[in-house]
Formats: C-alpha cells, structure tokens, sequence
C-alpha cells in the first residue's frame, strides 16, 4: 500500500472521529428513553443493602436539577457503553494501515476480547464486590440513619465498576507489551511477589470499605488476570514466536 502524508492521516483521523460523534449521540439519544430503567439497574445494589439492613430504600437529591442531570449523565454513560464496540472498529480501521497483514488478523480477537474482558470485570463488580461493600458499609453504621445522594452513589458506583472493567484489562496490556518484546514471561514471573503486592495496592485503593475481605475480593481475580497474563506473555513474545517457527522448519 503507498504510504498515507501527513496531511492523509489528518483527515483520516478526522473522519474516523466524526463516525465515533455521530455514533455517541445515537447512543446517546437511544438510550435517553430508557435512562430512568437503566438507572434503576444502578441502584440495585444500595436498595438491597438498605432493605437488608431494615433502612428505607430512597436516594436523596438536594437540588431540582440534580434528577434531570443524573438522567443526562446515565443516557450518556449507557450510550458511550453501548457504541463502544463501533468505536473500537473505528480505533481498529485508524490504525490498521500501519500494520502488517500477519498483525491485522488480531484484530477481531482483540475487539471481543477487550469488550469481553471489560464485562467481566463490570459484572464481577456489580454481581459480587459492590454489594458486598454496601452490605458492610451500611451495616457497620446501622445506629444511623443514612441520607445518600444520587450523586455520591452514583460516584461510588462508577469508580468501582468502571475501575474493575480497566483492570481485567490487565491481560489486553501484556499481550501488546509482550507482543512488543517489553516484558516476557519469566520476568513477570520473577517478579509476581512483587506484582502481587501492586495489585493488593490497587485492590486498597478501588474498594471503597476498609475490611480485608472486601479487599481480598478485589485482588483474587486481579492475582488470577496476572497469572493467565504470564501465559499470554510466553506465547506472543517474538522469541518464544521465533522459537516455534524455528521448531516447526527443523
């Protein structure tokens, strides 16, 4: 293929953004009728939580505009979330001109994986570790009567949603580095004590209670991402590809 100029990549740039706009605000607006639904989905969580513990299960808002607001930001989260496999196309089809063709074929592994991945860690989130933390936060301060605002909740149950959807990437990102030749098996290996004691870090900083249980929750399947990791590493590194290769000619 000749070569693209500068000048070519620039309206190819633009009108791959362009496509992702327009696709974000037909999401956007898709999803905008069925905001108040997809926000009552949100909020399972905190009203088991104070159900089980024997609470009235209302969120408070402290301003008339903060329900329309919310509404805005649910149809937007929603729609950005159901587009982002276009979006991803877009990223793939930007980027594509540059590869190899025995590189373009990771393409389709690399949209479902990602998506994937990142649903696991969201359903792993909302499934098991937020309620959990609910359930310990709102009980441990039973003798009070909570007034929660759709806003804090809303925050909370985003950083940890969302931060455990960026962190079953894990795998996602070695496959690029090792594929890089930057890391390779037997060094994360050697270094999985200490990589261990990152993602007890990072468990400690996304959960929002301050119980071993609930941090231990959050680092098991971080521990179990970075183990399969070093698998991906030792297959995708170009050593280990080269060695094959070399294996199969002999």
């Amino acid at each position: 293929m000749p070569a693209m100029s500068f000048l070519e990549h620039l309206e190819e740039l633009r009108r791959r953004l362009v496509y992702c706009i327009i696709a974000v605000a037909a999401g956007f607006f898709g999803c905008w009728y069925y905001a108040e639904k997809i926000y009552s989905v949100i909020q399972q969580p905190i009203m088991d939580a104070l159900r089980h513990n024997g609470m009235a299960d209302k969120l408070v808002v402290t301003n008339p505009v903060d329900a329309f607001n919310l509404y805005l930001k649910t149809a937007a989260l929603a729609g950005l979330f159901v587009v982002s496999p276009f979006i991803l196309y877009q990223t793939w089809m930007f980027i594509s001109p540059g590869l190899y063709r025995n590189e373009k074929r990771y393409a389709l592994p690399f949209m479902v994986s990602t998506i994937g991945l990142f649903l696991a860690g969201g359903f792993f989130g909302y499934k098991l570790v937020f309620p959990a933390a609910l359930d310990f936060l709102i009980g441990y301060g039973k003798q009070f009567q909570p007034m929660i605002t759709v806003h804090e909740y809303t925050n909370l149950f985003l950083s940890v949603i969302l931060g455990l959807g960026v962190v079953f990437e894990l795998p996602i990102l070695v496959f690029f580095l090792a594929l890089m030749g930057v890391v390779n098996a037997g060094w994360m290996w050697r270094n999985v004590r200490y990589s261990i004691l990152v993602i007890f870090i990072v468990a400690a900083i996304l959960t929002p209670t301050t119980d071993i249980l609930n941090m231990c929750i959050f680092a098991a399947p971080m521990i179990a991402l970075y183990l399969a990791s070093i698998g991906i590493a030792y297959l995708v590194h170009p050593k280990q590809r080269k060695a094959r290769a070399e294996k199969k000619r002999a």
